[in-house]
């Protein structure tokens, strides 16, 4: 697919375009909040994570529990971000279908340790890192006409 996660284009009508891969990235490294999603027990779940971007991959912190036990079951899981304008000027929205796995490597573990990561909801608890695969990414951006 190279650097685009699609060509860039107008929707008629509207002022919506589909974002590249490099600005899916971008805008994802602007935000610290998103949500992960997934089914565990046949039952839907999305949470608000904090993550960051690491090697092209979303990287979170997170505790024994459902999100953990979604993520490694090997199922496709969800992650999407976005940022609204408070004056609805413009929007956008990146999203994520990949798997996750769990980095177990101490010195890959030290590396991401060091990244500006905060996890608020668990404080100094013991935690545990999972990357998610960024391979079905898309993005939209939406900008309100001048004239409006």
């Amino acid at each position: 697919m190279g650097d685009s996660v699609k060509a860039e284009h107008k929707h008629k009508g509207d002022h919506r375009s589909e974002l590249t891969r490099k600005e899916c990235f971008e805008l994802l490294e602007s935000v610290e909040v998103g949500r992960i999603g997934g089914i565990v027990s046949f039952r839907p779940f999305i949470f608000p994570v904090n993550f960051r971007v690491y090697d092209q991959k979303i990287v979170i912190r997170t505790v024994p529990g459902t999100k953990l036990d979604a993520a490694l079951s090997g199922q496709v899981i969800a992650f999407e971000a976005d940022h609204f304008a408070s004056d609805g000027a413009y929007w956008w929205s990146v999203l994520i279908r990949g798997t996750a796995t769990e980095v177990t490597d101490q010195a890959k573990r030290d590396e991401i340790d060091a990244l500006p990561l905060h996890n608020f909801a668990f404080g100094h608890r013991p935690h545990r890192i999972l990357l998610i695969s960024t391979v079905g990414m898309t993005g939209r951006r939406y900008e309100k006409p001048k004239n409006e």
